[in-house]
């Protein structure tokens, strides 16, 4: 898109009425380009964020409004509904700022196209100018005439090149004409598309407002009810809380008596694992990922993230994650985010499991599977399947408890996985 604006604003001309407007008028093109051309790198971007926002949607909609729930959970209803508010006010924001660039945009290029018909106008004239200056001096004296009349020979000369400087000159501005017409031409042809776009931007955006303004309502229906329970939820928050941190634990201690073993068998002590070449090089390609490591699910959206955080819908209550949830389909699968060997199966409550796989002294934890299909000291590869995520009866969901470690100190996993 941009490539043809640049196509349209190429500026060839070596003809201006003046040497002011000339100069005055390759300022303003210069002026007028640059900053359109970076506003349309912004657009691009602009454009990709509210593309992803509303892929986002989309996701939250089918991974958290459209599974079968046997009871309906109201504290996890508003929670998503929370969610999807956020993003689709995310995905309002950025619709405005696109408009916004679009606006500009317009109006740079109304700019150029007023500054192309007056190009355009004054090539006509002049050129209308020396087609009767031609006619003229036709029917007054012949060229031959007129070479005749020279006292000398480089007189003589001088005009039959003048002549010549004269015919090539109109024809050039004959191509100029035709040149500047395309340009205008594409140029409100661009108008055109970019207005288009801006009338689908803003129909869209008005979508997600009547969206926003009935999913506002709702809530408000939501929080009264949850109000009425409030305490109860809140008890139920801070047991849930007790046992991820209880279980947390116990990750911890897993992976200490392992670093602890590691030692003790390469008679070496050190805070991490005793390493071998092949593992020390592993661990390097580990970090040299970071932030461009696949998610630990192939669909999903992030239901929780890393690290102290207001609840989403009680107020005053805060909740500590050590790691990332992600929401997935049903019969989904936990898939390692490297290459590793798993260091250890963990069972944990309601005969759920957690997979622990160890990437040198990193160490990837996938919580809440059904069952597993690898086992401790097995040789795992990127993307590997690990085991089933557990769906839970009563919210209907299928959620990864996903954790990283270096060591036995937590990492945050967004810091180093590629965003879904």
């Amino acid at each position: 898109m941009m490539s043809l604006r640049a196509n349209i604003l190429d500026n060839k001309h070596r003809h201006y009425p003046s040497i002011d407007f000339r100069s005055s008028f390759i300022l303003l093109l210069f002026i007028c380009f640059l900053p359109i051309s970076l506003l349309g790198q912004t657009r691009q971007e602009l454009e990709k964020q509210r593309l992803q926002l509303q892929k986002e949607i989309k996701e939250i909609n089918t991974l958290l409004f459209q599974s079968q729930k046997k009871e309906k959970t109201l504290l996890s209803d508003l929670s998503d509904l929370a969610q999807r508010i956020g993003v689709r006010t995310k995905l309002i924001n950025t619709i405005n700022e696109e408009t916004n660039q679009l606006n500009i945009e317009i109006r740079e290029n109304e700019r150029q196209v007023k500054m192309l018909e007056e190009r355009l106008e004054y090539l006509k004239k002049d050129y209308a100018n020396m087609v009767v200056q031609s006619y003229k001096s036709k029917t007054k004296n012949s060229r031959l005439m007129l070479l005749l009349s020279s006292e000398n020979f480089l007189q003589a000369y001088k005009r039959l090149e003048y002549l010549k400087q004269f015919a090539a000159y109109r024809v050039r501005q004959g191509e100029e004409i035709k040149e500047e017409t395309i340009k205008l031409h594409n140029l409100n042809d661009y108008l055109v598309q970019t207005r288009n776009e801006k009338e689908e931007l803003l129909a869209i955006n008005r979508e997600e407002k009547d969206s926003i303004s009935k999913e506002k309502a709702s809530r408000e229906v939501l929080v009264k009810s949850v109000k009425k329970k409030e305490k109860k939820y809140i008890a139920q928050i801070n047991n849930k809380q007790k046992e991820e941190k209880k279980i947390d634990a116990q990750i911890e201690a897993l992976i200490a008596e392992a670093i602890a073993n590691s030692n003790k068998e390469s008679n070496v002590k050190s805070s991490g694992f005793a390493l071998t070449p092949e593992a020390i090089a592993l661990e390097k390609d580990f970090i040299s990922n970071k932030g461009k490591l696949p998610s630990p699910v192939e669909r999903g959206v992030i239901v929780r993230r890393y690290g102290k955080q207001s609840h989403p819908t009680l107020k005053g209550i805060t909740i500590e994650s050590n790691g990332v949830f992600y929401a997935t389909e049903k019969n989904a699968n936990a898939r390692v985010i490297f290459d590793g060997k798993v260091l250890a199966i963990q069972i944990l409550p309601g005969k759920k499991k957690a997979v622990l796989v160890q990437h040198g002294n990193y160490i990837s934890v996938y919580k809440n599977l059904d069952n597993v299909t690898v086992q401790k000291g097995d040789l795992v590869s990127t993307k590997q399947l690990l085991g089933k995520i557990h769906t839970d009866k009563t919210t209907g969901k299928t959620i990864l408890a996903f954790v990283l470690f270096k060591e036995i100190h937590r990492q945050n996993p967004e810091e180093w996985v590629y965003k879904i």
